[in-house]
C-alpha cells in the first residue's frame, strides 16, 4: 500500500521506518525543515518505563491545588476561556482514582517496555549513535511522606514485570557520588538497572536518514492543511491530505492509508473529521548545560521528585527537563521557569557545568488525560492514529511505530494493550520478580 504518515518526531520516523520494513511505500510530511524539530528535539531523554505514572494519580489534585498561582511550580495550570482544557481537566480528575491510576499504569508500562525491547533491536540493526546509555535510572527523594508513597508504585511495577527496586539515601550515593552533597536532604530513592537514556533528537534524526536510503519520502517544510473524506458510516474512508508544500503551492496527495502522528497538533487536525480526541498540549521545559567537571556531574540517568526534573548525561552535554504548563498552543519560554530549572542543578551539582551557557527550549507534550496514548484505528476505515504521547513518547516511541505497522498492514500487535478502536486483549499474568523494600 501507499501510506503517508503525518508528522516526523519520533512516532512518526518510527511509524516510516516500520511501515517501510513492512512492504509498505511511505510518505511523511513535516512542517519542520527536518525530523525531530519539535516536541522531539531537547526532551529529557529518558527511556524510562519504570518510572511511567500518569501525571493523573490519586495525589494530583491537592498537589495542583497547592502549585496554583505559582510560576515556578512543577505543574502550571493556567485557565483559559477554552473547552477543550475545561473538558481535558475535568476528564484528568476522573482518571485519578486508584483503580484508574493503576490500570493507566499498566497500560503505559507494556507499551513502554514492548518499546525499550524494539529501541534495542533498532540499536542493534542500525548503528545510530545518539549518546545512549544504559546505567538504569535513578529516582531521588527529598520528602519522606513522597518517598513512602513511592513503594506501592514500586511494588505494582515489581507486579507487571519491571525491576524496580526502593533503596536508601545512602544506595543513592553509592549510585551516583555525584549527589554525595545532597546526601542529608536525600531520604531515599528507587532504582532500575534495566532503564536507559539517550539523545532523541539525534536517534530520530539519525533513524530518518536510514529511513530515506531505504526509501521512504520525507516532504519537509510541508503545511497540512487538511484532511479530505469522501462516504459515511462503515464505508468512510480519507481520500486525501490537502498540503501547503516547500515551494507554497498548495497541492492534494493521495494514498491508501494515513496515519496520523502529529502530536498535540493531531487533535485540531482531525476534529472537522469527528474525531474529537483528548488531546492538550502540555509545555515542557528543558535546559542544556556544557559540563566543565565531568567527575562532578552525573552518569546515571536521575530523576529528582521533588521538582519533577529529570537529568540525561548526554556525551559533555548535560541536559535537564521537566515541569509542564497547561496554556493553549504557545511556546514562548516563562524566565521564571527557566532560571528556576537553573538553580536546582547548580544546587545539585554546583561545580559541573557552566551555568552561564545554557540553551533553554520548551516543547508542546501532547497530553492525554490518562497518560495512555492513542495507538490504533478510527472510524475511517483507513485513517489510523498514532498520536498523545505525553511525557513518554521518547519511552513509548519504537514499540508504537512498530505495534501501528503492524495495524496498519492488518496484523494484531504482540503486546497486551488498550488500542484504540480495537478489541482489548485479555491482560495476560505477569509473574512478580522483584520485592519494594527500602
Amino acid at each position: 500500500m501507499k501510506v503517508i504518515v503525518l508528522g516526523a518526531g519520533i512516532i512518526g520516523t518510527t511509524s516510516a521506518w516500520f511501515l517501510n520494513k513492512s512492504g509498505h511505500e511511505v510518505t511523511v510530511l513535516e512542517r519542520q525543515a527536518g525530523a525531530a524539530q519539535e516536541t522531539s528535539f531537547a526532551n529529557g531523554c529518558q527511556i524510562s518505563v519504570s518510572h511511567a505514572e500518569p501525571w493523573a494519580n490519586p495525589s494530583a489534585p491537592g498537589k495542583i491545588l497547592k502549585w496554583l498561582g505559582k510560576e515556578d511550580a512543577p505543574l502550571l495550570y493556567r485557565f483559559r476561556p477554552e473547552w477543550l482544557q475545561w473538558k481535558w481537566g475535568l476528564h484528568f480528575l476522573r482518571e485519578c482514582t486508584p483503580a484508574r491510576t493503576a490500570d493507566n499504569i499498566r497500560q503505559i508500562v507494556s507499551i513502554a517496555e514492548y518499546s525499550r525491547q524494539t529501541l534495542q533491536q533498532v540499536r542493534a540493526e542500525t548503528g545510530i549513535d545518539y549518546d545512549h546509555l544504559t546505567q538504569g535510572i535513578l529516582h531521588f527523594y527529598t520528602d519522606q511522606k513522597e518517598f513512602d508513597d513511592s513503594l506501592a508504585a514500586a511494588r505494582l511495577m515489581c507486579e507487571l514485570g519491571c525491576q524496580r527496586d526502593s533503596i536508601s539515601a545512602d544506595e543513592v550515593v553509592r549510585i551516583e557520588p555525584a549527589l554525595a552533597g545532597m546526601r542529608h536532604k536525600i531520604v531515599g530513592g528507587d532504582f532500575t538497572a534495566s532503564d536507559e537514556s539517550g539523545d532523541v533528537y539525534k536517534f530520530t534524526a539519525g533513524l530518518a536518514d536510514k529511513a530515506a536510503q531505504a526509501g521512504v519520502d520525507f516532504q519537509f517544510n510541508t503545511t497540512i492543511t487538511r484532511l479530505i473524506t469522501e462516504n459515511s458510516g462503515a464505508h468512510a474512508k480519507v481520500t486525501g491530505v490537502e498540503i501547503i508544500d516547500q515551494h507554497g503551492h498548495h497541492r492534494t496527495l493521495h494514498a491508501d492509508a494515513f496515519v496520523v502522528a502529529a502530536g498535540s497538533f493531531s487533535q485540531p487536525l482531525l476534529k472537522p473529521l469527528g474525531i474529537d480526541l483528548l488531546i492538550y498540549p502540555g509545555k515542557g521545559y528543558s535546559a542544556t548545560y556544557q559540563i566543565t567537571d565531568s567527575d562532578a556531574a552525573p552518569t546515571v540517568s536521575l530523576t529528582d521528585d521533588g521538582y519533577k526534573l529529570v537529568v540525561s548525561r548526554l556525551g559533555d552535554r548535560l541536559r535537564v527537563a521537566g515541569t509542564c504548563e497547561l496554556n493553549g498552543y504557545t511556546r514562548e519560554l516563562n524566565t521564571t521557569r527557566c532560571e528556576a530549572i537553573t538553580r536546582r542543578v547548580q544546587e545539585l551539582f554546583p561545580n559541573a557545568c557552566d551555568y552561564n551557557d545554557v540553551a533553554y527550549w520548551t516543547g508542546l507534550r501532547p497530553l492525554t488525560p490518562s497518560n495512555v496514548p492513542y495507538i490504533g484505528k478510527t472510524k475511517f476505515g483507513n485513517l489510523f492514529l498514532n498520536t498523545g504521547h505525553g511525557t513518554l513518547g521518547w519511552t513509548m516511541g519504537c514499540g508504537s511505530g512498530r505495534a501501528i505497522a503492524d495495524i496498519v498492514s492488518g496484523r494484531e500487535p504482540d503486546l497486551d494493550f488498550r488500542f484504540t478502536g480495537m478489541p482489548h486483549r485479555p491482560a495476560r499474568s505477569v509473574p512478580q520478580i522483584c520485592s519494594a523494600t527500602s
